[in-house]
Order: C-alpha cells, then sequence, then structure tokens
C-alpha cells in the first residue's frame, strides 16, 4: 500500500511540476499556492507536525498565531514550487528581476581565500531558487541532494536544478565528492537544519531544545579550512522579489580538540539558523520533525 501512495504522489508531483511549467509566472505562483492548501489540507499529520512544533518553538504563542505561520509557511512551499517549474524560462536577465543579492561582498571575499567555500543555508522560503540564483548571477556551485525513489521523477528534478550550471552530490557518497570540489576551491550549498541520526550528528539546542544535528559542514570546514559562509534566501513582500543574502563567514572554533570543536560550531551553525527563523518563522519549512532522534534513554519527543 505505501509503494502504491507513493507512486501516486511522484505522479502527482510530476504533473504539478510540468503543469505549473507552462504557465505564466503569476499563474504558476497561484496553482501552486492552491495546490500546497490543498495537499496540506489532505495530509493531517502535517499539520499536527506543524503545530507541535510551533508550541514547542514559541510557547508563548496562541494557536491562532501558531495557526498563521503555518499558513505563511504553507503558501511559500506553493510558491517555491511554482518557482522550480519555472527554471527553464529564468535566464540571467530574468532571475535579476526575481532575485536581490544582499551580502555578495561577503561570498566573494571567502571564496578569494581559495580553499573553498560552504554555504551554510536551510530550508527558507524558496530554498530550491537560491543555488539557481546564484549559478545564474555566474557563481555556480555543488550540493548535497538525496536521491528520489522514482527514477523519472529524479531525473526531471535534478535536470531542473542543473539547469543553470550546478551539479548534485549524491549525499550516501558526499564525503570524498565535497573534499574534492573544495579542494579546487569551489563552493557546496549544505541544508543544516533537519533532523539527523544519531551516527552522523550531535545534539546542539535548537529553540532551546536539543536537536540532532550534522556534523558535516564543521567536520569539512576544520579539516580543509573551507570558509562557513550563512546564505540563505526570504521573500521580501514590500519589494516583491526574493532576497538572497550572505553573511560574513562564521568564525570557527580551533582549540584542537576535534570532537569539541565539531560540537561548538555545529552548535554555532544552529544558533545563526535559528536566529534567521525567529526573525522570520512564516518561511520556514515546520512540517518536518527537527526534533525526532532524541539521546539515549530519552523517550520520543513527537506524540504521533
Amino acid at each position: 500500500m505505501n509503494g502504491v501512495r507513493r507512486w501516486f504522489q511522484y505522479a502527482a508531483l510530476w504533473l504539478a511540476l510540468k503543469t505549473a511549467g507552462i504557465l505564466p509566472r503569476r499563474a504558476a505562483r497561484a496553482f501552486g499556492s492552491g495546490i500546497a492548501r490543498l495537499s496540506f489540507a489532505m495530509i493531517p499529520r502535517l499539520r499536527r507536525i506543524a503545530m507541535f512544533n510551533l508550541r514547542l518553538a514559541f510557547p508563548e504563542w496562541s494557536d491562532a498565531q501558531r495557526r498563521q505561520i503555518i499558513g505563511e509557511t504553507v503558501t511559500q512551499l506553493g510558491w517555491m514550487g511554482a518557482e522550480f517549474s519555472q527554471f527553464p524560462k529564468y535566464t540571467a536577465e530574468r532571475i535579476s528581476e526575481i532575485v536581490a543579492v544582499d551580502g555578495l561582498e561577503n561570498f566573494l571575499l571567502a571564496e578569494r581565500a581559495g580553499k573553498g567555500v560552504l554555504v551554510l543555508t536551510g530550508h527558507f522560503s524558496a530554498w530550491e531558487v537560491a543555488p539557481f540564483a546564484q549559478a545564474r548571477f555566474g557563481y555556480p556551485l555543488s550540493f548535497l541532494a538525496r536521491e528520489v525513489d522514482n527514477p523519472k521523477v529524479d531525473a526531471l528534478v535534478n535536470s531542473y536544478r542543473t539547469f543553470s550550471g550546478n551539479k548534485p552530490i549524491e549525499k550516501n557518497q558526499s564525503a570524498r565528492a565535497v573534499l574534492r570540489v573544495l579542494g579546487e576551491g569551489g563552493t557546496v550549498g549544505i541544508l543544516a537544519d533537519q533532523n539527523t541520526i544519531v551516527e552522523e550528528g550531535v545534539f546542539v539546542d535548537f529553540f532551546g531544545t536539543p536537536a540532532c544535528t550534522t556534523t558535516g559542514i564543521a567536520r569539512m570546514a576544520l579539516h580543509t579550512g573551507a570558509a562557513v559562509v550563512p546564505g540563505y534566501i526570504l521573500w521580501d513582500a514590500g519589494a516583491k522579489k526574493y532576497k538572497l543574502r550572505f553573511d560574513p563567514a562564521v568564525e570557527l572554533s580551533r582549540t584542537g580538540n576535534s570532537e569539541l570543536d565539531v560540537k561548538e560550531n555545529t552548535a554555532r551553525f544552529t544558533r545563526l539558523i535559528e536566529d534567521v527563523v525567529r526573525k522570520n518563522p512564516g518561511q520556514w519549512v515546520w512540517v518536518h520533525k527537527r526534533w525526532k532522534t532524541r539521546p539515549a534513554g530519552e523517550k520520543a519527543i513527537y506524540p504521533f
């Protein structure tokens, strides 16, 4: 049954992507928002996860405030799907009408150091647009991506992701590939705001609750000397366009105790991500079980 359900989900994704792609951008965004709201209404599990996460992160809020943020999140997800469908139409000239870059000097300064750049990012707003736009502006990168189970959908999604010159790195074979890119002075974008398994992460505070977080960025940075530059994309309602922001490279802890340094730097990265989420709560993906993995002996946080 799960296999059949997954097949229909992939078929629906493929159809929605193709349908939105033939629409003008404005119509595609409206279509994407509608599909996202419909999907969210049909999957109560996502509503439960989002509400639980917001109660954990913002206990002082009312449920009405939380529902408003969830609504904004769903809209952002729908818009991202629409923007993704339009990638084949987004030339360098067109993308500048949709995305403005802020803090590019921070990225360029890190790039000039010559040891590679790790772009620390998360699932903000239309996160798929960020690397696409970065490449269109002349700074292509490699990105970690998990293979989609359906080969046809995986091929379609990757063709869109690489349309502007970016290169995927399959997550299960990432370490050697990332080291090669950084060794050549290249750039790798890594989403660092999702739950991970104990073997691949450490527990650091996220909204006051320990969350298992990938150590990959910290380990790679400490090993290679690559700069870690926070980069994230947010929707600017006033300007009616996305803003791709690069902050100054993170100053790393280098005490000589590798495991302590890995944990401290991972905590620093996580605090930066949390700060962006706090300032823009409606533009982060609350439908993910961020606190699912627990320390040994600790009971599950999610009651469902």
